[in-house]
């Protein structure tokens, strides 16, 4: 299945708020003291917008080194490299999940409780953490939780986790300026518009004034 299709379908905008129950208690986390830096933002806010963004960009990441590499290798099997774009995490996707769950803190359980889940999973399967089995078995682990429908009764924490981190990918990705290329759609453009041609004018004997060729018709080409 070509999962780079199926995404596109997907309303990026739209974010999971299922929570899931972990498996197992979470062990205590260690502290991090390196910050994530999350992407730019470069469309109108609020002075009051700017100044919450700001103060979450500022904060320590939510997630561990191991949550992030977690993070990173699922985010890139939803959305990999391919002759388009680049992958999800070269698109800064890691980056903006984080800032997310800083942003809207209901998130932040299910998402640590899954990844958690994850690991749990792996090293009854595996005797590894997800982030270090090998390519096949991660594949192997995702697939069994990707598809609701196809999932079995024991999977069905994965299956919400999974679609949760699934819809962040998303809507991290397709909000990006390689997301938006990768879609090949622009939206709506800025115009130039410099009034009624001149040929239509004559044609019912109008004109404009020269205030009006001055103040409303001849802008600035876009």
């Amino acid at each position: 299945m070509d999962r780079r299709k199926s995404l596109k379908i997907l309303t990026t905008s739209a974010i999971a708020t299922g929570a899931i129950v972990a498996g197992c208690d979470t062990p205590k986390q260690e502290k991090v003291e390196a910050k994530v830096e999350t992407p730019a933002f470069t469309y109108d806010r609020t002075k009051e917008e700017l100044e919450r963004e700001k103060k979450l960009q500022e904060e320590a990441s939510f997630f561990t080194p191991h949550e992030l590499a977690t993070i990173t290798i699922l985010a890139d099997i939803i959305i990999p490299k391919d002759e388009v774009s680049g992958s999800a995490s070269e698109a800064e996707v890691p980056a903006f999940i984080d800032f997310i769950v800083k942003d809207m803190p209901q998130h932040q359980t299910p998402m640590r409780g899954g990844l958690r889940w994850l690991d749990v999973k792996c090293l009854n399967k595996y005797s590894n953490v997800f982030k270090d089995c090998s390519p096949q078995q991660q594949i192997e682990m995702v697939d069994a939780i990707a598809y609701p429908k196809k999932a079995k009764p024991d999977m069905m924490q994965g299956v919400a986790f999974f679609n949760l981190m699934r819809n962040l990918t998303a809507s991290g990705f397709y909000t990006t300026p390689m997301g938006i290329k990768d879609l090949g759609y622009a939206g709506n453009l800025a115009n130039q518009w410099n009034g009624v041609p001149a040929d239509v004018l004559k044609q019912y004997d109008l004109a404009y004034s020269e205030k009006e060729l001055k103040e409303c018709i001849n802008f600035d080409k876009v």
